[in-house]
């Protein structure tokens, strides 16, 4: 056994066979990604996303509105709807831009304006019925879509 001075290891040779250098690069790949080398892109257990989906929920909400109010397009109950569908577009709206999604933020603003009970927007009573059906497919691909990234250093409103 030499010294670490004279460039020789101090301790000696490994015994075990040691492996290729793909193997090594692949378990590279694999520990760089988080994985435990059980599954292909599997994360650790209690390792959370590095996003989070905020605008899922009440776009699931806003579609099951949509659905739900389809046959009470031409009542004054439907007033309420709209209602629940234009506060819903703009909550998905803020979490759009917080997840520069832009182009779903463009869709909800358009979404709030024309379910806007206080601008009636006069639109016949069928086709209100398929704008219901499309904007509630429309909510539950926008609610999919737009991952908001978690925080990692805290933000100016929530410092003291």
């Amino acid at each position: 056994m030499g010294s670490s001075q004279d460039g020789v290891p101090g301790v000696p040779a490994r015994t075990t066979p040691a492996r290729t250098t793909s193997a090594r690069s692949a378990a590279g790949r694999q520990a760089a990604r988080g994985g435990s080398g059980s599954r292909s892109g599997a994360r650790a257990k209690g390792e959370l996303p590095p996003f989070t989906r905020p605008a899922l929920a009440p776009s699931l909400i806003a579609a099951i509105v949509l659905l739900a109010c389809v046959a009470i397009v031409d009542s004054s109950a439907f007033v309420f709807a709209r209602w629940g569908v234009t506060v819903l577009a703009l909550i998905v709206l803020v979490f759009a831009v917080r997840g520069r999604t832009w182009w779903v933020t463009v869709l909800m603003a358009a979404v709030a304006v024309c379910w806007n009970p206080l601008a009636v927007v006069s639109i016949p009573g069928e086709l209100w019925a398929a704008l219901q059906l499309v904007a509630a497919a429309l909510f539950i691909v926008v609610g999919i879509v737009v991952k908001v990234p978690r925080e990692t250093e805290t933000t100016r409103a929530s410092r003291p």
